[in-house]
C-alpha cells in the first residue's frame, strides 16, 4: 500500500479549511462523535490524485467496533460534495449502531470535468487512502479496530464501481456490498477503453452483493445518458452469478439514476448480512454467508420463491438470502412500498431553554425520520418540519441530496415555542414519526 509523506499526515493534525476548495470546504463540524481526516492530492503516480475527506460516525457508547459501514457517493462536483453530509445520516446510523459498526463517508474532491476513475477505481489510490484513512481516524477516535474491522459497502454510481471493485481486490475484509446505478467490469469494453476491467477472484463469489439500477437506466427505457447502466449490471451479475457468486439485482421500479426510495431495501438487505456475517469479536474473521434458505428470482422478474421450489437454473437467478429479504424484496421492485408494522424509538433528553424546545432521536432502523409531533400538555401542538421534503423518495426530515445523503445545513431538533398568553407551567413531549406515517410512544415530558 502506498504510504503518505509526513507532509500529509500531518495535515491531519491541522485545520485545513484553507487549503480546500470550493464546494468542498463547506461542511458540518466533526465533534466527537464525529471525526474527520482530510489528505490533499498525490502527485506520485499509483497514488490518489485528488484531494479526499473522510468523516467517521462512532456509535456513542459503544466499546469495541465490530465493522463499519461505508457511505461511497458516485462521481461528478455535486455527488462528491454531497458525500460531506453522508456520515450524519440518522438513517444510515441506525443500520450502523445496531451492529456495533461505524459510519463512515468520503468525499473525493473531483473536479466536475476531470477523470472520474482516478478515484472510483480504487487501484487508482483510493484503496489505499481509504485503510489510510480507516487508521488515522482510528486513532483520533480511540477505537484502533477500526483499521481492521470488516466493512458494508455502499455505492452510488461511480462508488457503486468503487465498492464492487474493493470487493474484488479485498474480498476477506467485506461483509457485503450494494451497488447502486454502478459496477465494476470484469472484462475490457471497446466502448469504454479508459476502465480497465477487474479479475474476479473466487473468494469474492463468496461475498453477498445486490446490483440495483434505476429501471429508466436501460432497463425499461433504453435510450439516454443512462442507458448503459443495465447493461453493464446484466454482464457483471451474469459473470458473478454463473460461477455461483451471492449476487442479487434489485431494479428499482420508479427511477433512472437518482437514488429514490432504494434505502429502504439496502439497509434492511445490509442489516441482514451484518448479522450472519459480522465476527463477534473484532479481531475475528467473517462468518461464511448461509446459503440454506436462499429465494431465487428470474433476472429482470418480479416474483420469487424458496431455492426448493425454484424450477430454473439457479446460476442465472437472483439471489435473496432469505425468506424475510425476498417477501422485502419482491414489494421493492414493485412499487418499492416496503411494509413497516414497527413503529419509531421514542425521542429522549427533551429539554425546554426559555422558548427552545430541543431533543434526540434515534431513526427507525425499516423506515428512517419524517418529522416529529410537538405535544403541549397531552395535545398537538406542532409539526416539526411543517412539511418533510425529498425530490427523489419519500420525505424524510433531513431531506436528501442526489446521492441519498442529508442536505446542508443540517435539520436540527429543535422548536421554537410562541409565547403563552396562560400563566401556568405547560408540559411538552415529543413524538418520531417515521416514512409509512408509524408513530413512536411520546418522549419523556419536559417542562
Amino acid at each position: 500500500m502506498p504510504q503518505y509523506s509526513s507532509f500529509v499526515l500531518l495535515l491531519l493534525l491541522t485545520s485545513t479549511a484553507a487549503a480546500q476548495q470550493a464546494p468542498y470546504d463547506v461542511f458540518p463540524d466533526a465533534n466527537a462523535p464525529y471525526y474527520r481526516v482530510r489528505y490533499e492530492a498525490s502527485t506520485t503516480p499509483g497514488e490518489l490524485q485528488y484531494g479526499v475527506n473522510y468523516t467517521v460516525w462512532i456509535p456513542p457508547g459503544v466499546k469495541t467496533l465490530r465493522g463499519v459501514v461505508v457511505h461511497q457517493h458516485g462521481c461528478g462536483e455535486g455527488s462528491c460534495k454531497s458525500g460531506l453530509t453522508g456520515a450524519f445520516d440518522l438513517h444510515w446510523q441506525a443500520l450502523a449502531r445496531r451492529h456495533d459498526c461505524a459510519l463512515l463517508a468520503p468525499s473525493y474532491e473531483q473536479p466536475q470535468t476531470a477523470d472520474c476513475q482516478m478515484w472510483c477505481d480504487p487501484r487508482n489510490g483510493s484503496s489505499a487512502a481509504f485503510q489510510q484513512g480507516l487508521k488515522d481516524l482510528g486513532e483520533k477516535a480511540g477505537h484502533p479496530e477500526l483499521a481492521t474491522v470488516p466493512w458494508a459497502l455502499w455505492g452510488h454510481s461511480g462508488g457503486g464501481h468503487w465498492a464492487g471493485g474493493m470487493v474484488l481486490m479485498h474480498p476477506e475484509r467485506v461483509a457485503a456490498a450494494w451497488l447502486r446505478s454502478g459496477v465494476p467490469l470484469l472484462e475490457a469494453n471497446p466502448d469504454r477503453p479508459g476502465i480497465k476491467a477487474h479479475d474476479l477472484p473466487a473468494a469474492a463469489l463468496q461475498v453477498p452483493m445486490m446490483c440495483n439500477p434505476g429501471t429508466k437506466e436501460g432497463f425499461s427505457v433504453k435510450d439516454g445518458r443512462f442507458a448503459g447502466v443495465w447493461p453493464a449490471n446484466e454482464t457483471f451479475f451474469n459473470a458473478v452469478r454463473s460461477r455461483g457468486g451471492l449476487i442479487g439485482v434489485a431494479i428499482d421500479p420508479l427511477t433512472a439514476h437518482e437514488c429514490g426510495n432504494q434505502r429502504y431495501m439496502a439497509i434492511l438487505w445490509l442489516d441482514h448480512c451484518l448479522s450472519q456475517r459480522l465476527p463477534d469479536q473484532a479481531d475475528g474473521s467473517l462468518r461464511k454467508m448461509p446459503n440454506e434458505g436462499a429465494w431465487l428470482a428470474p433476472l429482470g422478474k418480479t416474483n420469487a420463491v424458496s431455492e426448493k421450489e425454484f424450477d430454473g437454473n439457479p446460476n442465472t437467478a437472483v439471489w435473496l438470502p432469505s425468506a424475510a429479504v425476498a417477501q422485502a424484496w419482491m414489494q421493492y421492485v414493485s412499487d418499492t412500498k416496503i411494509t413497516d408494522t414497527t413503529p419509531p424509538p421514542a425521542p429522549t433528553n427533551v429539554q425546554l431553554k426559555g422558548n427552545v424546545l430541543t431533543w434526540e432521536a434515534n431513526a427507525d432502523l425499516e423506515s428512517g425520520v419524517s418529522h416529529f409531533i410537538i405535544e403541549r400538555d397531552g395535545k398537538v401542538l406542532a409539526q416539526h418540519p411543517e412539511e418533510s421534503k425529498n425530490p427523489f423518495g419519500r420525505p424524510l426530515f433531513q431531506n436528501l441530496q442526489y446521492s441519498d445523503t442529508p442536505v446542508q445545513p443540517l435539520a436540527e431538533m429543535k422548536f421554537t415555542l410562541e409565547p403563552t398568553k396562560q400563566s401556568k407551567e405547560h408540559t411538552y413531549r415529543v413524538r418520531t414519526v417515521n416514512t409509512v406515517g408509524l408513530e413512536s410512544e411520546p418522549s419523556e415530558p419536559a417542562k
